[in-house]
């Protein structure tokens, strides 16, 4: 069923103000704090560890690896959630620097502009092309 035209207006709108609104979000300072995909990781796998000790502690009636279950669940949600502080010597993905791939990609020198002020100077560049 195709849109009315004020339907399609309407959405056309929405659509400018959610490009508008994401691109604030995306360029919000994040104080140098960061997901460590390596701690969600490590997150999941303890909450797992910990729920299946949950499920044999309630089905063997031992409420005390019940209880060391949960603990570890939400030890791991902690550890999932927490952001961490990456240092210049770490890139994105936890990986020392002198381990991590090379994108190939130099550095400009001398300029002031962050990562996240040049991605969004391409995404409105892009946007601009349409």
């Amino acid at each position: 069923m195709p849109l009315s035209e004020q339907e399609q207006r309407l959405l056309d709108e929405m659509e400018r103000h959610l490009l508008n609104k994401d691109a604030d979000v995306v360029s919000a300072p994040r104080d140098g704090q960061t997901l460590s995909y390596r701690n969600i990781v490590y997150g999941t796998v303890l909450v797992l560890v910990g729920l299946g000790g949950l499920i044999v502690g309630v089905s063997s009636g031992l409420i005390v690896v019940g209880v060391i279950a949960f603990i570890a669940m939400v030890v791991g949600v902690v550890l999932a959630a927490t952001p961490s502080r990456r240092s210049g010597s770490e890139s994105l993905d936890g990986t020392p620097a002198e381990h991590a791939p090379s994108t190939g990609a130099k550095k400009p020198t001398g300029s002031s502009s962050s990562f996240m002020d040049r991605m969004n100077d391409r995404w409105d560049r892009r946007q601009g092309e349409r």
